[in-house]
């Protein structure tokens, strides 16, 4: 039995983050993968990942209340194999596409299994003896499968087609799922908990200072994925050449390793709830440079840059909730919060492709971003009036 604080147990819930959290790494390959492979249009594209997306939060809020009752091994390898399976059939589509439907009903069931498994798997490092530092070192874990991804998936898909992106995923699921069935740690807490316990946590509101976090973490989401899923077309569109746009994307990768473990190094010097504040702002700030700039300079920091202050800011985020909430639920439906944003974001980034251009894709995510730091500062007048102000500011 892997027991839930050890080096085996922290590696196991990494590939599980990893794997469940794909889309972070996945977004731009993904939509340019179901344009320009299979011929769907920027709003079918963004409507077929956005049914992935929809599942993986209705499977979370489905289950994250069910946290302390699950049987968490053997949820998260089913949760995996299902989403394995789904993306394995995805891949021997037609291409060209012959109609979006197919397409809609797999990613439905893969994003199902991967929302079960990911939110046991984020309810876990919640019980964990320091979630902020483990949440920003399973991120490192991410990192590492967007470099994979875009160092080697682009030229593959160019050469043998779009069917291997698929391939690739199924793969990532199938990882995860192997290593979950022979590692996935027990919590111990939870199974030393009488029903009672139990069961008062499961029936008691979440403070309103938490709901205020979450929406702060979707608003994170969505403007991440209304920008980020089009990031290599708005490359390609202004004919920045499709080698750079996948050197920056690589690039990318490399400092997306960065964000987790500078975020578990600073827990202790910086506020989550400055570091909430901040971050929605920067992340418009990025947008707007990305979306509305013709310059590759201008394009390509944005871009780098773009995930890492996701990842930063979150991780700052997750740890609040964890100490706001002991139950570990909050944490647990974290794929439900950053997964509500993220199936938006693809659907309503077309949209405003379709509709007005990129530059209005960084539009977006200022008002969202405003909507975030609004909610964060209500956040901190919540916490100004809480008896566990202390503990929390420094979570």
């Amino acid at each position: 039995m892997t027991k839930l604080n050890s080096v085996i147990s922290y590696s196991t819930l990494s590939i599980c983050h990893m794997a469940g959290m794909i889309d972070l790494a996945a977004l731009p390959l993904w939509i340019g993968s179901l344009m320009n492979f299979y011929g769907l249009s920027a709003p079918q594209a963004g409507l077929v990942v956005t049914a992935f997306l929809a599942a993986v939060v209705a499977s979370s809020v489905l289950f994250a209340p069910l946290f302390t009752r699950l049987p968490h091994r053997i949820f998260v390898a089913a949760g995996f194999a299902i989403s394995a399976a789904a993306f394995w059939t995805t891949s021997l589509l037609s291409a060209p596409a012959t109609g979006v439907f197919p397409f809609i009903l797999l990613h439905l069931i893969a994003g199902f299994g991967a929302g079960a498994a990911l939110s046991v798997t984020h309810g876990t490092i919640g019980r964990t003896a320091n979630p902020h530092r483990l949440f920003g070192i399973v991120n490192i874990a991410m990192g590492a499968l967007a470099i994979v991804m875009f160092a080697t998936i682009p030229t593959l898909i160019a050469n043998l087609g779009g069917q291997l992106l698929f391939q690739a995923m199924a793969a990532t699921m199938g990882l995860a799922c192997l290593v979950a069935i022979l590692l996935f740690p027990k919590d111990a807490a939870t199974k030393e908990a009488g029903k009672l316990q139990i069961a008062r946590a499961t029936r008691a509101p979440l403070p309103r200072m938490a709901w205020l976090t979450i929406l702060v973490v979707v608003c994170l989401a969505l403007n991440q994925a209304t920008v980020f899923s089009y990031v290599e077309r708005i490359g390609t569109t202004r004919e920045f050449g499709l080698d750079k746009v996948q050197m920056i994307l690589v690039i990318m990768g490399f400092v997306n390793l960065a964000p987790g473990l500078l975020a578990a190094l600073l827990q202790k010097r910086l506020s989550p709830i400055a570091v909430g504040i901040a971050g929605p702002i920067l992340q418009a700030l990025l947008a707007l440079t990305m979306t509305g700039s013709s310059s590759l300079p201008l394009y390509a920091v944005p871009t780098i840059f773009y995930v890492s202050l996701v990842i930063f800011t979150h991780t700052f985020l997750f740890g609040l909730l964890a100490k706001i909430d002991t139950t570990g639920r909050a944490v647990a439906a974290t794929p439900a919060m950053m997964m509500f944003g993220s199936a938006i974001g693809p659907a309503l980034g077309g949209l405003i492709v379709a509709n007005i251009g990129y530059h209005g894709l960084g539009w977006s995510v200022a008002c969202f971003a405003t909507i975030a730091v609004t909610a964060m500062l209500l956040a901190r007048k919540e916490l100004a009036r809480s008896a566990e102000a202390p503990a929390l500011a420094t979570a």
